[in-house]
């Protein structure tokens, strides 16, 4: 073996220490439930974001950045793992199911470079075993932790997220406590009026609603307050010259219609990437103040930093590198999603080329402004229903609460608050066409899972991961089962009459969307099949079952479809009870399922859950199903 002379140790010492500091230091700044449209670099001429609209003026600014998800423990999974949801199986929030052992937190990749790694402090990655998941790719995960605990010379990738433009500051928060953690940590001279701003013409514009908007601007401008704090400590310790910096949103905004709806306000996000001049070199939109209208979403950026560290990107990852030699090429559109949040159920695949957002709702008999408890108790949603109740709200406003149509195409450039669907307009049917077809290749490509119900990703959890199961066709038949789901939500007798159809066919999953497709048909069309309907309510598969019995009591009074929905409530399944009671809270007659709805509420029942979310769940959706009826209080002391 050659001997090591101390002169070459120093030499090779030297040599490695220069190559990490030739890395850049990555500082990743999130925010919480923001979309573009508040944020004073994006045109509101209203907002109070002087730190974020200086680092755009002298960054690169995104106008067509997207989340892949609308609520913030999926988001956050496509973010660390670097994988779409409905890849993944981890599109319903705070599902906790399983992904492949060699699936890292994309930090764990930017480690084995060289690179400290420090998260402060959020996770919520919505994975199973979440904490090892944490200790495998972070250095550090903690509210101390920072790129300050690094070895010398070491290059860093230091997180911060900012949750005080979180949904709970914005709207669920009782007001007295929006003032304690906002309003008084704002200078005076910091403050919005509550008259300082337009309203988005989604929501009525009243004394009460204003009172309940401006926390949005005064929470954004708490944010950007403490984002230049951070950025001067980062100057302030000679790292600015050294350091990229990104700062994004986690999903769109936290307010009734934004966040957990599968429309642009849901999934678009704020985006810039300032480069110090020592690595403007690694920029391909160019230097400061450059705005670009280049798609990406939330799987790009994993494969982006670690091409940035030098590191070996996984096959899994199937995102666009957008920054380095090897960069991407550019895509023209997108495909997005959103589920479950909470205990609303939901499923909506979407398609945005930055100017058109196509949008299939699978389950449009559940309005854009579902019953989820978390927003349930915010004043501004009790004051939309309030306004309805009252009929002060107009057509536009009130259609929130109302059944969705199948798809929704918006024009986001011309209608940014995508009030008018063009579904229906005959100029719009080539781009309708085009996007649907899009969408139909993405999801058979990517073998979406998240077509079966989340009763069937939990059995599978059990076993193997979703991510793995789902590339099995003999298992995951996937495209008879999205043939059968792309009848869903489509209305008419002709249609309901294919559904019917599809109860008799030997796969459950093709069944179950037979069955969650009719659910969506009018009570007239209904009636036409009530004997097609009722013989299947005893379903072997209980997602069918549960379904039908919904319709069946609905429509047709039946009593063994009440005995069923109330069995199905108490189950042990986690799953199955959330959907069930999802399906009470939008039926006429809910008189039958009270004390069965009390008793599940009151039951000390535990499922196995490593959070104990699934029990949250289950017991949120009762509350609203009490709160509905005004059996329980809508605040913030009865959220579950």
């Amino acid at each position: 073996m050659k001997k090591i002379t101390g002169l070459t140790f120093l030499i090779v010492l030297l040599a490695g220490i220069s190559q990490a500091q030739n890395k850049p230091n990555v500082l990743w700044i999130t925010i919480e439930d923001t979309s573009p449209e508040f944020i004073g670099c994006y045109g509101n001429k209203n907002s109070r974001t002087p730190t974020i609209d200086r680092l755009a003026k002298e960054g690169i600014r995104f106008n067509n950045a997207f989340s892949t998800g609308t609520v913030c423990s999926p988001s956050r999974t496509a973010l660390i793992t670097g994988v779409k949801v409905y890849e993944a199986g981890t599109g319903n929030h705070r599902s906790n199911y399983p992904v492949p052992a060699d699936m890292h937190g994309f930090p764990y990749y930017l480690k084995q470079a060289g690179y400290h790694t420090s998260n402060n402090a959020k996770t919520d990655y919505n994975v199973r075993n979440e904490k090892a998941f944490i200790a495998d790719a972070w250095n550090e995960s903690s509210g101390k932790a920072g790129w300050w605990n690094r070895k010398p010379g070491q290059p860093f990738f230091a997180v911060f997220n900012y949750n005080d433009s979180h949904q709970s500051r914005t709207m669920t928060d009782a007001y007295p406590k929006y003032v304690k953690e906002v309003l008084d940590e704002l200078p005076e001279a910091d403050r919005i009026a509550e008259n300082a701003f337009e309203m988005p013409p989604i929501y009525r514009d009243s004394p009460e609603m204003r009172k309940q908007f401006a926390r949005v601007y005064n929470a954004l401008k708490l944010t950007d307050n403490k984002i230049a704090k951070l950025l001067k400590r980062l100057d302030d310790e000679h790292l600015r010259d050294s350091t990229i910096v990104f700062f994004f949103g986690d999903h769109g905004e936290g307010i009734p219609r934004g966040k957990t709806n599968g429309i642009d306000l849901g999934y678009r996000v704020p985006f810039v990437i300032w480069f110090p001049p020592m690595y403007q070199h690694l920029s391909p939109w160019g230097k400061a103040g450059v705005v670009t209208d280049e798609l990406i979403d939330f799987e790009d950026l994993a494969p982006s930093l670690i091409a940035i560290a030098g590191g070996k990107i996984p096959d899994h990852m199937k995102g666009r590198k957008l920054i380095g030699k090897e960069r991407s090429a550019k895509t023209d559109h997108l495909v997005l999603s959103s589920d479950r949040s909470d205990n609303g159920i939901d499923m909506i695949r979407s398609v945005t080329d930055g100017r058109y957002m196509y949008s299939r709702n699978f389950m449009p008999f559940i309005p854009e402004l579902r019953y989820i408890r978390y927003m349930e108790i915010g004043e501004i949603k009790q004051q939309m229903r309030k306004d309805l109740a009252d009929k002060k709200l107009n057509a536009l406003q009130a259609s929130l609460f109302a059944e969705r149509p199948a798809e929704f195409l918006f024009d986001t450039k011309n209608d940014p608050w995508e009030t008018k669907n063009l579904i229906d307009d005959p100029k719009m049917k080539p781009v309708a066409e085009k996007m649907r077809e899009q969408l139909q290749t993405s999801l058979l490509k990517s073998r979406d899972i998240m077509l079966l119900p989340e009763y069937e990703i939990g059995l599978i959890s059990q076993t193997t991961t979703p991510f793995e199961y789902r590339l099995s066709d003999q298992q995951y038949p996937v495209a008879k089962i999205f043939a059968a789901a792309n009848w869903s939500g489509k209305r008419g007798k002709v249609i309901a009459a294919q559904q019917i159809k599809l109860l008799k066919d030997p796969d459950k999953i093709v069944r179950y969307w037979g069955a969650l497709g009719l659910r969506s048909q009018s009570a007239d069309i209904l009636k036409s099949f009530e004997k097609e309907i009722t013989a299947s309510i005893n379903d072997e598969y209980p997602p069918v079952a549960a379904t039908l019995s919904a319709i069946a009591f609905d429509v047709y009074i039946n009593e063994q479809a009440a005995t069923n929905l109330k069995t199905f409530c108490q189950s042990d399944n986690a799953e199955l009870a959330l959907m069930t009671i999802n399906y009470l809270l939008y039926i006429a007659d809910k008189k039958p399922f009270i004390e069965t709805i009390k008793r599940v509420q009151d039951a000390k029942k535990e499922y196995p859950d490593e959070n104990k979310s699934r029990g949250y769940k289950v017991k949120a959706a009762c509350m609203d199903f009490l709160g509905i009826l005004g059996m329980v209080p809508n605040n913030p002391e009865y959220a579950e």
